[in-house]
């Protein structure tokens, strides 16, 4: 048995990456490979590595620290992006009150967008206007930054939008103007966005239906129809309440956008053939064990890579990378902030922070490790190379 916990060797053991790969390899998107094989190769001695000295010349330790992949969907990787893009949103953002609406949709409507994944590039501007609209109306410029799910907590498809805004802004006169928003004109707001999507999508034949779907509505007019059906159902806004601060918010997106759609901590059992992870069931409010194949939880796990260069994280209003060098000193001088300057945190500062050591300390005198050298490692398209013997746990020559 798989001990828990380990993303990375579960791929790799009993060849389960490799066994999937060669069975399904003509639907697999390219950008999920590439993917796979920086988590295969993350920390690998084929990407580099850093050599560190012990500074006690008495002392013959030394260490040598891998390169990493910088994947999203890596655990670790992810890890340390999400610590770092939530200290820099902590030192960039208003510290004013802010409020999280999270926009969902019928799940007849999940299948559409996961075969039509250039769809998901409206779905953050599209729920960003919902709330500037509103606002606007009051004359007032918010700050909003907005994420990307497209995985529930058992992974399945459910493409949704968290938004992060804040209750207030500056009118015309800069002055700042307090705002707060409820479901209901909100709600109506996303319906309307969402199908006149794809309704102009679909009129201009760049939209792909579900087998079901497709079936059933052949024709623009029957689909029509059926969209204006989908005005009946129920879509779910959840307005928050305010905080008085980013931190919750930034806190729990980082924690969803940064990392893969599992938390490594959730994976409980692999014996090579069954995968068993927890989730929280919304509807029961109850943790729960999800049993599934190996070959599913991947099909479950890879379907929420997205295509190369896709932004999940965008910035609206105030925040908006036109606007942000204007606006933000009024924002600042408005509210009374001292704005303060961001600066990345190194790997050693991370690993202090997150687990309370200091990997450049000699394990055996305790003194301070120093920089040796740099050993350069193969490209990711000579990685590529070695994607079999990656998969398969064999040696790779760099």
């Amino acid at each position: 048995m798989l001990p828990t916990g380990n993303l990375k060797h579960l791929l790799q053991y009993n060849g389960a990456w490799w066994y999937y790969y060669e069975k399904n390899q003509e639907s697999i998107r390219p950008v999920v490979v590439d993917n796979v094989i920086k988590i295969l190769s993350c920390g690998d001695h084929i990407r580099g590595f850093v050599t560190y000295v012990c500074s006690n010349h008495n002392c013959l330790h030394f260490k040598h620290i891998p390169f990493t992949c910088k994947s999203r969907f890596c655990p670790s990787c992810g890890k340390k992006a999400t610590n770092a893009w939530i200290q820099k949103q902590m030192d960039i953002l208003p510290k004013t009150s802010w409020q999280h609406i999270t926009f969902t949709m019928p799940s007849i409507l999940w299948e559409i967008f996961r075969i039509n994944r250039h769809l998901l590039n409206e779905l953050s501007k599209l729920a960003a206007q919902c709330i500037l609209s509103i606002a606007k109306n009051r004359n007032i410029l918010l700050g909003i930054f907005c994420a990307l799910h497209t995985f529930g907590r058992d992974l399945k498809y459910n493409p949704h939008m968290h938004a992060s805004t804040t209750t207030g802004g500056i009118d015309d006169k800069q002055q700042w103007k307090s705002i707060f928003f409820k479901k209901k004109s909100l709600r109506n707001a996303w319906k309307y966005r969402i199908i006149h999507l794809l309704r102009t999508h679909h009129k201009n034949n760049i939209l792909t239906l579900p087998e079901p779907l497709r079936h059933f509505y052949p024709d623009y007019s029957s689909f029509n129809k059926w969209l204006n059906s989908l005005y009946q159902k129920i879509w779910i806004i959840h307005c928050s309440k305010p905080s008085q601060n980013p931190y919750h918010n930034v806190h729990y997106l980082g924690g969803y956008i940064k990392r893969p759609p599992i938390a490594q901590s959730r994976l409980k059992h692999y014996d090579g053939n069954e995968v068993i992870f927890n989730f929280l069931n919304h509807k029961t409010k109850n943790h729960e064990n999800f049993h599934c194949s190996t070959e599913e939880f991947i099909s479950r796990f890879i379907q929420h890579i997205p295509e190369k260069y896709f932004r999940l994280i965008r910035y609206y209003g105030f925040l908006a990378n036109r606007n942000r060098k204007h606006y933000l000193p009024i924002v600042y001088a408005t509210i009374n902030q001292q704005p303060k300057e961001s600066f990345p945190l190194r790997f050693n500062q991370l690993m202090k922070k997150e687990l309370g050591f200091d990997p450049l300390l000699c394990i055996l005198c305790n003194s301070k490790l120093y920089f040796a050298s740099i050993s350069i490692g193969l490209n990711h398209q000579e990685i590529r190379k070695h994607h079999k013997n990656l998969a398969l746990m064999k040696p790779c020559a760099a």
